[in-house]
């Protein structure tokens, strides 16, 4: 797969690329050198942040759904 520097320093992340790692618009992305390559990772801080507050704890439970 390839990607085009655009004017302003911008690339498109091919569309496959993507979907297999579920980016949309905001994701964020850590940007690396590892000698002459460009490595980009999906920040694990983003994907947290994707599902807080999508899960009920269990306000019954003494440890509050912790545990089970």
């Amino acid at each position: 797969m390839e990607a085009t520097v655009a004017e302003r320093g911008q690339i498109t992340l091919p569309k496959a690329v993507r979907d297999a790692l579920g980016l949309t618009k905001g994701s964020v992305l850590k940007v690396e050198l590892e000698g002459s390559r460009i490595v980009l990772r999906k920040s694990v801080d983003d994907a947290i942040s994707r599902v807080r507050g999508k899960f009920a704890l269990d306000a019954d439970s003494p440890t509050g759904g912790a545990g089970e």
